[in-house]
């Protein structure tokens, strides 16, 4: 049976490839999906993205029944959305936080995560291969947290 892996992209990554190319790059979020799963073929991955965070939040609480873990990458809701930290905290699956640019090379305001803590950990800087280290992070998790028989 596969492993199912949640990536997440909050407001304004449907504008990736477009939006500040200097800094996120060319690639959309279609080509970071089809590359990942051409990575991972044995992962079963769902790649979703809104800019509203409840439908964020009502994701992150429905995984907590269909996925093993999550990456996610939740935009400018990283630095204030306490919701979004709630929800990550009530679910029992590893989350990984993800970010395409070094948010500590960046504006001030962007080098605090309110989701880190609550996060197995965090990838940031890499450009679209955040996305892939996010993903072998939670399998390394998963695999490491595998009974003793």
């Amino acid at each position: 049976m596969k492993t199912t892996v949640l990536i997440l992209n909050g407001p304004n990554l449907n504008l990736l490839g477009e939006r500040e190319p200097e800094i996120y790059g060319r690639e959309t979020l279609a080509d970071v999906e089809k590359k990942l799963r051409s990575v991972f073929p044995d992962v079963d991955l769902t790649m979703r993205q809104s800019n509203a965070e409840g439908e964020l939040i009502n994701w992150i609480q429905e995984a907590r029944k269909t996925c093993r873990g999550i990456v996610l990458n939740a935009g400018a809701l990283t630095h204030y959305s306490y919701a979004l930290r709630d929800a990550i905290e009530a679910i029992d699956i590893p989350v990984v936080e993800v970010h395409i640019s070094n948010i500590y090379a960046r504006e001030e305001f962007r080098h605090h995560s309110v989701l880190a803590p609550v996060c197995i950990g965090q990838i940031t800087g890499f450009g679209t291969g955040s996305y892939e280290l996010g993903v072998r992070a939670i399998l390394n998790y998963l695999q490491k947290k595998k009974p003793i028989k």
